[in-house]
């Protein structure tokens, strides 16, 4: 069952791109959506190493 305090978010991606993908998560054993949530938090983890740690509100209700 869905979280319903995380935030959802939709993206449109050209068919090519798409599979690419599909083809990545699929070889690393993930979902789709596990594979995006994979890419976001390397993102974040090597944003975080060059400039230090994001800080987050007291309510982290945005959008």
């Amino acid at each position: 069952m869905r979280n319903r305090k995380n935030k959802h978010f939709g993206i449109e991606v050209d068919p090519s791109l798409h599979r690419k993908l599909r083809y990545i998560a699929n070889y690393e054993g993930r979902s789709m959506n596990g594979q995006i949530l994979y890419l976001v938090r390397q993102c974040i983890r090597a944003f975080e190493e060059e400039h230090g740690p994001i800080s987050e509100p007291e309510e982290a209700d945005e959008e």
